[in-house]
């Protein structure tokens, strides 16, 4: 087993990470809820937050822990999985992607710094690496993506501050 020390608290691992897309724990439980069935560490959506209600907001209101109410570490994931789960809806390039919301229609543009910039906003403990996650097809495309993934992870180790309480995840 691995122990890793987040600002909010000890991760031992394996372990159970609930998925509250929105900062909202899914099912009919709170935050005490999962503390008392001991889930360590809670993740929450980059893409989907920046949309709604907006990472600046979550900023502006102490954090993800607090506009959440959850004590305990949390994970946010770049906004890459919607790389792969919303293909319907974005087109992908060197420097980042551009999405079509699926909630407006509005573009947006997603960069490797952007990503970095709304999960510091976010204020998680631990902040993965912008990723492109192909849909499985020939390797050429693979190893576009492989590619570009570690060109993007180079980029958010970059924009990363030094001096920041969050850790910094590489996405394989």
């Amino acid at each position: 087993r691995g122990r890793f020390e987040t600002p909010h608290g000890i991760i031992e691992t394996p372990v159970f990470m609930n998925v509250g897309t929105l900062a909202v724990i899914k099912g009919a439980v709170s935050s005490m809820d999962l503390k008392e069935i001991g889930c360590q560490v809670e993740l929450s959506n980059t893409y989907h937050l920046h949309l709604r209600p907006g990472d600046d907001l979550v900023r502006d209101m102490g954090g993800l822990h607090r506009f959440m109410a959850w004590p305990g570490p949390i994970l946010t994931d770049s906004g890459g999985f919607q790389v792969f789960s919303l293909t319907e809806i974005n087109r992908i390039d060197d420097e980042g992607v551009t999405f079509r919301s699926h909630i407006d229609g509005s573009q947006l543009r997603f960069t490797p710094e952007f990503s970095m910039q709304i999960q510091q906003n976010l204020g998680a403990d631990i902040i993965m690496c912008f990723d492109e996650c192909p849909i499985p097809t020939d390797r050429a495309v693979v190893e576009r993506a492989v590619n570009r993934t570690h060109d993007w992870a180079v980029r958010c180790r970059q924009a990363h501050p030094d001096d920041s309480q969050q850790a910094l995840f590489g996405i394989i």
